[in-house]
């Protein structure tokens, strides 16, 4: 009877300490897995914040003058629906600028102009990705006087008469190159290829031995276009349909008909060396189909392409 109760006690002892093994080994491993897994979390933290860190860019953009105001609420809107996202200082130039700039090496990741030949010039000199180009808005050619100006109603065939003044932008502002592809058409501009209308590109020309000769005053951006009208130093201007919303201080007293001038087409591509190509191209897509972004461009004059 005292054999088999030494064995009973023995048994029981040995389950014991069998279990108390048991529970190390679970509790061990327990501490293992949660070690692993705070090791994991951290890790999952780290590179997401690694990440978090590489998406997050600035844009540089080189855009034509007439969108400086559109523009810079688009970006705004953009940076606050898109963290990490930001814009360096937009360069606001004359197309052709724009493209001198990239010549002469200045860096940028989108580049808008306000022609089909600005951009063709891109494409060709290699400064964009063609691509990624697309046209992306369309805008109307009008006749501007001073908001004081007693003029209320002008046609081309009126400024071709020569009784006013004009102003209209130079070589490398787009809008005075369909200004005078307008005017080529009622003998007031002369290509030097004899072109007119939309057979020409509106550069290289002259007024001398038009009705308009001597009364042309040229500007090198739309802006000071626009001044030179709101200002009286000249009767009527020739500009955009969204300069009038942009400047102010002048008023729509004529619209130029449009086959008397290449389609008015603002491209746009992500420039070919961008460091931001996929960023650069996101950024053009939400543009183009972000309704709030879409009403920015339509209160400012631009419609899509």
């Amino acid at each position: 009877m005292k054999k088999h109760l030494r064995f009973m006690i023995a048994a029981v002892l040995t389950f014991a300490l069998v279990g108390m093994f048991a529970l190390a080994g679970c509790s061990s491993s327990a501490t293992e897995e949660s070690t692993a897994e705070s090791s994991s979390s951290a890790t999952a933290s780290t590179e997401e914040s690694s990440s978090e860190a590489a998406e997050a860019v600035e844009l540089q953009i080189f855009a034509a003058n007439s969108l400086s105001e559109a523009m810079d609420k688009v970006q705004e809107l953009y940076s606050e629906t898109h963290e990490g996202v930001t814009f360096a200082d937009t360069q606001y130039e004359a197309s052709g600028t724009l493209n001198e700039m990239l010549a002469a090496g200045s860096y940028a990741d989108i580049l808008i102009t306000a022609s089909k030949g600005t951009m063709d010039t891109a494409v060709e000199e290699a400064y964009v990705d063609e691509g990624t180009r697309f046209d992306m808005f369309t805008n109307d050619l009008v006749i501007v006087a001073g908001e004081n100006s007693d003029i209320t109603e002008v046609t081309l065939d009126d400024v071709a008469t020569g009784q006013y003044t004009v102003a209209v932008g130079d070589d490398n502002v787009p809008a005075g190159n369909y200004a005078k592809q307008a005017l080529s058409t009622v003998g007031c501009w002369v290509d030097e290829e004899g072109t007119t209308g939309s057979e020409s590109d509106g550069k290289g020309g002259t007024f001398d031995g038009t009705p308009l000769a001597g009364l042309v005053t040229e500007g090198s951006s739309v802006g000071n276009v626009c001044s030179y009208a709101n200002s009286g130093d000249v009767d009527l201007a020739f500009v955009y349909t969204s300069d009038v919303y942009r400047f102010g201080g002048v008023k729509i007293v004529g619209t130029v008909p449009s086959d008397t001038h290449k389609n008015i087409i603002y491209p746009a591509a992500v420039c070919a060396d961008s460091e931001n190509a996929e960023a650069a191209a996101a950024f053009l897509d939400w543009c183009t189909t972000d309704e709030e972004a879409l009403k920015i461009w339509q209160e400012w004059g631009f419609e899509l392409a």
